[in-house]
């Protein structure tokens, strides 16, 4: 079954009366190895929080080094000057941004879990440099407040797509689908500069990354889940699903921004 795609895909198999057989595929290589019962079920009890709580963790660690990189850039009218007074220094950043993203998904499955650790951290401190804008047009409290607003409304959507029964793939196809839209109907607002249209696409993009939000965390669970093991590869999906959740998290957050500092 596919875990995703990023060019890893496990297949398990019951040849056995007692046991499992697992077959993983990266780019590279076919791995075949054998589980007994027992073992996964002691995987799953143990094994799987373990990867969940790295998820979590990874992504408050990005968190704040993003706030603190937004903070301190914002505090500096140096850097300021620097990064904003003319487009090329600040899409150039935008540019690396993305390209940090893409190499990072597309390339998980062969770099090594340290690497893979250095490059979501330098995308975090990138983030927060771009993010610094923020502070030059929002006030503190705005912003904490949001961020607060944010933490709690992506808390209970991420409990829900982790506790939930109900098979969310459709949705998250879906939600894919109109991110899609929100992308191509925000690059044309840029051309209209329309604030009403603005205004409905703050509100459309908060729908989706609210549910975005439960489908990921309920996508890294099954993909986590699949793991024969809490090793190196494991460990290296856990830190892919919390780029993935960090970004549902910013998102929000600057959608839920651009609505109340509309308010105020």
């Amino acid at each position: 079954m596919p875990l995703g795609n990023k060019g890893y895909q496990a297949m398990i198999l019951c040849p056995k009366k007692n046991g499992i057989l697992i077959v993983k595929q990266n780019r590279k290589h076919i791995i075949i190895t054998t589980m007994n019962v027992s073992e996964l079920e002691k995987f799953r009890t143990q094994s799987m929080p373990v990867l969940m709580r790295k998820v979590y963790t990874w992504m408050a660690m990005a968190l704040v080094i993003t706030g603190i990189c937004a903070y301190g850039v914002a505090a500096s009218p140096s850097l300021v000057t620097l990064i904003f007074s003319g487009r090329f220094t600040f899409y150039g950043l935008i540019f690396a941004e993305l390209a940090l993203v893409w190499y990072i998904s597309a390339r998980i499955d062969t770099l090594s879990l340290s690497t893979a650790t250095t490059l979501f951290t330098l995308y975090a401190a990138l983030n927060g440099v771009t993010l610094s804008a923020i502070f030059l047009f929002y006030d503190i409290t705005t912003i904490g407040q949001v961020f607060f607003i944010t933490a709690g409304t992506f808390g209970a959507m991420a409990f829900f797509g982790y506790t939930t029964k109900k098979d969310l793939s459709a949705m998250g196809h879906m939600l894919y689908m109109a991110l899609l839209g929100l992308i191509i109907a925000t690059v044309v607002n840029l051309f209209m500069q329309n604030p009403m249209f603005d205004y409905i696409l703050s509100y459309i993009g908060v729908g989706v990354f609210v549910g975005l939000t439960a489908w990921d965390s309920q996508k890294i669970k099954r993909i986590l889940t699949e793991m024969p093991d809490a090793g190196e590869e494991a460990q290296k999906f856990a830190l892919l699903g919390a780029l993935t959740l960090y970004l549902d998290f910013i998102n929000l957050f600057l959608y839920l921004l651009r609505i109340f500092s509309k308010r105020r």
